[in-house]
């Protein structure tokens, strides 16, 4: 009897471990010195070929890897302790891992973890995925700097609990995939430029909660660089974030459509210019996106929309495509705290003359700025249009225009906006009115109030 339930605990153990992977049992020496890329490669081909299950980087290892290919149904699964580690040397990349979609920077096309058409994959675990990018080993001269997640056209992929750190460039570009998951992770993006931490590209179904940014670059971005790629249904909720640049960036490589958009339940903090930056420039529609509970401090430009033309992809035309559409955007429950910033600090929506931004609404905004605008900020005229002119070869970005004549909310160029429930406050005295409208059509105020005292709003 006790040789039988030996027999039956064996064939139990077996049975529910078969699928695990320990990439040391295939050749890995998990040093952090030894280059492993081919023995975890050879894990995940392995893998993946019988059917799929983990591939486990075990507690306590770090493993240094160049460029390596996930494939269907593997969970490439990290410990609680180990460190899966970018190679320092640029030869260690592949060349066949797609590209970066925007113009100018091919130095950013290689990466560490790459997948294509792949289909039912994951990155979990409590261990690190560290890109070791420092610039040391990575700079635009030296070669490139590769990013350390990209998936092109892929299905139902999930990343859980890990935490990314030390980009090169971008985090992650996640290329025309449909059906993700991300949970409860962590991106640490500062030790180089352009250190993006999620980017969505022509993505549908996309669902990002329970996470923390704290990025050299845009925390997450949603964009499309394909007309026939649209970047719709997409989630983020219950997230912290801190960026050199923008939290969320929506748009600019926009040649796609952009539809079905919540963002929730979120903190902003510490934000080097905008919060939530919404730009669409090439030719596609955005639409019917919702903003909610979000608490935002020391974020220049807490909401700013821009409508213009210019091109950003590699890919795109070099004549510049008319614009069609921007419209359906609701932002409610957010609190602002702005007071420790300079006077540069406002809500900033702009479309072009006959090209309007519609439908905007703005509800039960509490916001604080440090105040500080004097008599000729307030009576500044001819503030500059997104022009092809001002802006030359580069993006709509605030520093083209300069101060605003408003302490609370410029809006120009926009037809049906609604604000509702508005509170201003202002630490220092400032001359500017906290609303200045410019071309709006179809306004609708209630309930507006700077330092505790209503207000009536002239649209101009």
């Amino acid at each position: 009897m006790k040789h039988f339930f030996l027999l039956f605990y064996i064939s139990f153990s077996v049975s529910v471990f078969a699928n695990d992977y320990n990439i040391m049992d295939y050749g890995a020496k998990a040093n952090g010195k030894t280059l492993d890329t081919k023995a975890v490669q050879k894990t995940i081909d392995l893998c993946s070929k019988q059917g799929g299950g983990k591939v486990v980087i075990p507690a306590g290892k770090t493993v240094l890897i160049g460029t390596i290919y996930l494939k269907d149904n593997v969970t490439l699964y990290l410990e609680n302790g180990s460190i899966l580690l970018g190679s320092p040397d640029y030869k260690d990349y592949a060349t066949n891992t797609h590209k970066n979609t925007y113009k100018n920077e091919p130095h950013m096309d290689r990466c560490l973890i790459f997948a294509k058409e792949a289909n039912s994959f994951s990155i979990e675990g409590n261990g690190t995925i560290n890109g070791n990018g420092f610039p040391k080993n990575f700079t635009k001269a030296k070669g490139g700097r590769p990013m350390v997640l990209r998936f092109l056209n892929c299905n139902n992929i999930k990343i859980k609990n890990v935490t990314l750190i030390n980009s090169a460039s971008w985090t992650s570009a996640w290329l025309y995939c449909n059906e993700i998951v991300v949970d409860g992770i962590k991106i640490i993006s500062r030790v180089n430029q352009n250190g993006d931490g999620l980017d969505f590209d022509g993505c549908t179904n996309v669902r990002v909660s329970n996470s923390s940014f704290n990025t050299s670059d845009d925390s997450i971005c949603l964009q499309t660089s394909r007309p026939d790629k649209p970047c719709k249904n997409i989630v983020i909720n219950n997230c912290v974030f801190t960026s050199k640049w923008a939290a969320m960036r929506i748009g600019l490589a926009s040649r796609g459509d952009f539809e079905s958009v919540t963002v929730s339940n979120s903190t902003f903090h510490d934000i080097q210019d905008s919060g939530l930056k919404i730009q669409m420039n090439e030719g596609g529609e955005m639409k019917n996106m919702i903003f909610s509970n979000i608490v935002m401090k020391n974020v220049p430009r807490p909401i700013f929309m821009t409508f213009c033309q210019q091109r950003a992809g590699v890919d795109s035309p070099l004549k510049m495509l008319p614009m069609k559409a921007m419209h359906s955007f609701s932002f409610n429950n957010i609190v602002i705290d702005n007071r420790e910033l300079d006077k540069n600090s406002v809500i900033f929506l702009t479309g072009m003359p006959k090209n309007y931004i519609t439908d905007i609404q703005l509800n039960n905004i509490q916001m604080t700025v440090s105040g500080g605008g004097n008599t000729t900020d307030a009576n500044k005229k001819n503030i500059k249009e997104y022009t092809l002119e001002t802006l030359g070869n580069w993006w709509p970005e605030f520093r083209l225009v300069g101060t605003l004549p408003a302490s609370g909310i410029y809006a120009r160029h926009v037809n049906g906006l609604f604000i509702n429930n508005f509170y201003l406050n202002t630490v220092l005295d400032d001359k500017r009115p906290p609303i200045v409208l410019n071309d709006v059509l179809n306004f609708y105020g209630n309930s507006i109030f700077l330092n505790r005292k209503k207000l009536t709003v002239n649209n101009h």
